[in-house]
Order: structure tokens, then C-alpha cells, then sequence
């Protein structure tokens, strides 16, 4: 029987494994790569032409050279409006070279669509919620990260000139590919013996070692990215195209340039923060927001800056759940706060919706070294050499050729290519995309729910009567974060009883579980019912009315963050 048992497990196994395998997508995307502005847009454009009825494409602005802003609008009519619902919010890519974001939130789209009818649970969120997915907040750096020779971390910014060294010239020295290669590698120059600060490591040769004290054997010396002086001010490649930052160009706790490098000249100064700015403005529904950077593998969330202090208690435990749980979904990630675990930001994107609009925020900076291997001891130059010698093939890595420089004379170049260090290897991509797509999920699925339950009618003193009635959210978030409460950030949720045979005399919120006749009496229209605070984290928000007459009545729950509800009743 035990045999039989297994066999018949095996066979199941068997046939679901066959299944899955025969399994034909509706749209076929190759996740085992990157693609430059052009081709987001096409798969973008792909995917909004086989899901037409849940998907649209839209461009919320213009960049500075013009490049259309694309956002994919994912949401299933049959259940309303995208902006009857509680919406999500995701973008990516605000630094030009941090560019794996814009994949994700590809699959996040294809995946919410490709596998609706199958998938209960993306079903129910997809039915439940809508979502806002900006490929890219920087189209203009991200076509030249890939369309230009650049490093891993260089065409960060966006491409408006600016006068990086105050020379009265813009961007007049960039990195100069000088060997034509289409790669910004690195300048090296061979020295005598005992005067280098590098010397080669003696297993993997053209890998740079820099020498320990003490040491007396190098005999090369790096000279940074390559590059020329191109204006001739002693200086190599101090002024590229841009540079601001976006990422330090939003209203709450702005600095000035001065302060806070990058952060332009004020408060949404560039087309595309203004253009974004004023998308999620109007639409008030956003419940969440996710910004998705690279690299280090770290799950932030504000304060940006030490002297905000600390999110209020009820905010900080919903935030606390989200990133734990995005610390069990992604491995090698950190749950952090930007101020305490990283460094300080003034102007920052998810400072300003979280401080500034109430919403709940994260960023992730997709990426860890430390998924190359088990353990986790950090990575060494090494380490990465060995890695990618075993595991790419040496793709990753240029070698050192010589090259007659117009200030050093006979160096060589070469080493790492742009894709090395801040994106993942091709035939990672697209885990890194699922997981973190699978982030955005979880957190989206933990936006308001509310119902409206417990509908009771009681006879009261004088012939009137109590209504009761009870707004539930089952969900981790909030209609209203304490933030949001606190400073009085959009509408406040209301209950709202009508009829047309009913006239309200009172209404307020129960103070005392135990002796129901308590209310806290509001002085003013007591019909609505004004709740500031919101209905909290998987909790109640109960209202009593003493109302006069009979008849058929309605109570409305009208948010912004939940879908509205109605409930019916009457009174005999």
C-alpha cells in the first residue's frame, strides 16, 4: 500500500510538472536580459495590445530631451473605475544607470495579466486594486547608459547641462572612450618597481591589487576611468552630461544645491519630477508606492533625515511588517531606514510621499553581491574575478591593451565593463525581477479592504433610535497612516447615514466597549461622520447614530485610499 501511495504521488507530481511545462504564455518576453529605452517602450506597447481591457499606456510627460514618461495603468473594469479602488504606485530607473528597475516593473505588469485567470490570489488583487507603473523616471539617462560607452555608475542624471566644476562651461569633459571600444574601462600605467600603488595579483593576472603597507612591490598605478582633458583645467572627466539628481528634487525636507548636491533650484524643478508630481497628486487612491534603484540589496524606507525624528508608532509597525516580510521574500536584502542605516537624503522621492503625502513607502536598491555565492561574507575583487571567470566567462571584463595617452604617455586599458557590479548576470535578471515583483504584490495586497459590518437598530428614549454600524479593514494598511492623521494630508474618511424618512438628531464614535450609550457626540452634521484617523491597521472604526422617524436608509463609507461601500437597512 505504501508503495502504491508513493507511485500514485509521483504519478501526480508527474502530470502537474507536465502540465505546467506545456503551459503557453499569451505573450512570450525574454526576462534574461535588459533593454534600452526603445525596447521598454515596444514591450510596453506588447503588453497593453494582448491585455487591452486591463491594461492601458499612457505618458504622463516629457522628459528633458523629449522622451515620452510611459506609464502601464493595470486594472479590470468588472470591478470599477481604477480610481474607485485603492491604487499602487511603482516607478523605477530615476538614476539613468540604475536600470533593472524598468524590467521589473514590466514583469510586475505581465505577471498581474499573464496569469489572472490561473492564479486565485493575483486575481483577487488584481480585481481589488489598481496599479501605476512608471517604467522609467530618467528616459533620457537610461538611453544614454545603454545607447554610449559608460561606466557602471556613470549617466546617473538626466541630460539637461549643467556646469558640474564652475567653469562657466556644461559638460564639456565626459569620460572618452579612447580605444573605441564602445566600454569606459580603467587607465593604468606601468611604474618602477617599489613606486606603484597597484602591483597584479600573482593567480589572476590583470586584476589589480592595490599594495599593502609595508609592501615595497608595486609597480603600476591607476589612473581612473579613461579619459582625456578635454577643456584643460588639470582635470579628467569632472564634467559629463548633467548633473542633478531627481532623487533630491522633492518637496519634503528640500535643501538647496548647497546643501544637498544635485537637488536643483528648487522643489520640482525638472520637467520629469514636476510631470510625476503631479500624476500622483491627482490621484489621490495611492495607497502605496514602491521606487525601485540599484544597488547593495537593501529595502528603505524613511526618514531621509535624522532630524524628522521617528514615523509615529502605528505607521512604523505597518512598515516594520512590510519589510520583514520583504527580508523572508528576498534574500541578502536589509529591512532599513534611510537616515539610520545608510546615509542622509534631503528631497527624496519616498521622503516626500511617505512625509509629505502620508503614503506608505519603499525603496529598493535591487542587487547584492551576495547572491553570487553562499555565506555571507562580503565579496572581494577576487572573489568577483573568480566569479565571473567561472560564471560568465570572463563577458564582464576588457583586457588590458596599450594606448598612447596625450598626458601620461604609453599606459594601457582596461578592466570592468558598466555591466559589472550594479546588475545582475543575464540568467539572473529574471528572479531578481520576480522577487521584487512579488514585493510590490505583497504590499499592494496590503492596502485597505474595508466592509461594512455590524448593522444593528435599536430603540432609543423618545421614540428614536440607534444605528450602529461598524467600517472593518482586514488589511495591514491603513485608510489613513498617522502621518497622514497628524497633519491633516487629504480627506478624511466618512460614514454617512441617509433617508429620506430618517432625520439624524446625533452621531459619534462609542467610547466605552461596555457601556455602548457613551458616545463622543460630534457638535456638527452628524449625519457624516468624519474620521480622521481612519479605519487603523487590520481593525474597526464603529459610529452610533440617534436618528428620528422611520424607513429605508443607506450608509456610505466614502475613502480615499479603500473602495467605497454602502450598506443597507430600515427602520420600522
Amino acid at each position: 500500500m505504501k508503495k502504491l501511495s508513493t507511485a500514485l504521488l509521483l504519478t501526480a507530481l508527474a502530470v502537474d510538472a507536465h502540465a505546467q511545462a506545456d503551459r503557453t504564455h499569451q505573450l512570450d518576453i525574454a526576462w534574461n536580459r535588459l533593454y534600452d529605452y526603445e525596447g521598454i517602450t515596444k514591450l510596453a506597447e506588447r503588453i497593453q495590445q494582448t491585455w487591452p481591457d486591463r491594461v492601458s499606456l499612457q505618458s504622463i510627460g516629457k522628459s528633458y530631451e523629449g522622451r515620452d514618461m510611459w506609464m502601464l495603468v493595470v486594472n479590470e473594469p468588472a470591478t470599477g473605475d481604477d480610481r474607485s479602488k485603492p491604487a499602487f504606485y511603482s516607478d523605477a530607473n530615476v538614476h539613468g544607470n540604475e536600470v533593472q528597475g524598468a524590467e521589473t516593473n514590466l514583469y510586475l505588469v505581465w505577471y498581474l495579466c499573464e496569469h489572472y485567470e490561473e492564479l486565485e490570489q493575483v486575481r483577487d488583487l488584481v480585481d481589488r486594486v489598481a496599479f501605476y507603473v512608471l517604467l522609467t523616471v530618467n528616459p533620457d539617462g537610461r538611453a544614454a547608459w545603454f545607447r554610449e560607452a559608460n561606466t557602471a555608475s556613470s549617466q546617473r542624471a538626466p541630460r539637461k547641462p549643467f556646469d558640474d566644476d564652475h567653469d562657466g562651461e556644461f559638460d564639456e569633459d565626459p569620460y572618452d572612450d579612447l580605444d573605441g571600444d564602445g566600454h569606459i574601462t580603467w587607465m593604468r600605467k606601468k611604474v618602477e618597481r617599489g613606486t606603484g600603488t597597484h602591483k597584479e595579483h600573482p593567480d589572476w593576472p590583470g586584476l589589480m591589487v592595490r599594495v599593502a603597507p609595508g609592501e615595497d612591490d608595486g609597480d603600476w598605478v591607476l589612473l581612473g576611468a579613461e579619459g582625456i582633458d578635454n577643456d584643460g583645467d588639470g582635470r579628467f572627466n569632472e564634467d559629463g552630461p548633467g548633473y542633478y539628481d531627481m532623487n533630491r528634487n522633492w518637496p519634503s525636507s528640500w535643501n538647496p544645491n548647497h546643501l544637498q548636491g544635485g537637488a536643483g533650484e528648487y522643489p520640482l524643478s525638472h520637467p520629469e519630477t514636476r510631470a510625476i508630481a503631479e500624476f500622483i497628486l491627482d490621484h489621490p487612491n495611492i495607497a502605496g508606492v514602491q521606487s525601485f534603484h540599484n544597488a547593495g540589496g537593501m529595502i528603505l524606507r524613511g526618514p531621509g533625515l535624522a532630524e524628522y525624528g521617528q514615523y509615529p508608532r502605528q505607521d512604523s509597525r505597518v512598515y516594520d511588517a512590510i519589510g520583514e516580510e520583504g527580508e523572508f521574500m528576498l534574500p541578502f536584502y536589509r529591512y532599513m531606514i534611510i537616515h539610520k542605516d545608510l546615509y542622509s537624503v534631503a528631497g527624496g522621492f519616498v521622503n516626500w510621499t511617505a512625509e509629505g503625502l502620508g503614503i506608505f513607502s519603499f525603496t529598493n536598491e535591487m542587487w547584492s553581491n551576495k547572491r553570487m555565492r553562499q555565506g555571507d561574507a562580503p565579496m572581494s575583487d577576487v572573489d568577483r574575478r573568480r566569479w565571473d571567470d567561472r560564471m560568465t566567462f570572463g563577458e564582464n571584463y576588457v583586457a588590458w591593451k596599450p594606448y598612447d595617452h596625450p598626458f601620461y604617455g604609453e599606459i594601457e586599458i582596461g578592466g570592468a565593463k558598466k555591466m559589472t557590479g550594479r546588475v545582475p548576470p543575464t540568467w539572473l535578471i529574471e528572479e531578481e525581477a520576480h522577487r521584487n515583483a512579488a514585493f510590490v504584490a505583497y504590499h499592494a495586497g496590503q492596502m485597505p479592504d474595508v466592509e461594512l459590518v455590524d448593522l444593528e437598530v435599536e430603540s432609543a428614549p423618545g421614540g428614536m433610535h440607534y444605528v450602529d454600524v461598524t467600517a472593518r479593514n482586514s488589511k495591514l494598511i491603513p485608510t489613513r497612516s498617522q502621518i497622514a492623521a497628524e497633519h491633516a494630508i487629504g480627506m478624511p474618511d466618512r460614514l454617512t447615514l441617509r433617508g429620506d424618512g430618517i432625520r439624524v438628531i446625533a452621531g459619534g464614535k462609542p467610547v466605552d466597549r461596555w457601556r455602548p450609550e457613551r458616545i463622543d457626540f460630534v457638535e456638527r452634521d452628524p449625519a457624516t461622520q468624519r474620521g480622521e484617523t481612519g479605519v487603523p491597521s487590520r481593525g474597526d472604526w464603529t459610529v452610533r447614530w440617534v436618528v428620528a422617524g422611520s424607513g429605508a436608509f443607506t450608509i456610505d463609507f466614502e475613502s480615499e485610499k479603500a473602495t467605497n461601500r454602502t450598506i443597507r437597512g430600515s427602520i420600522d
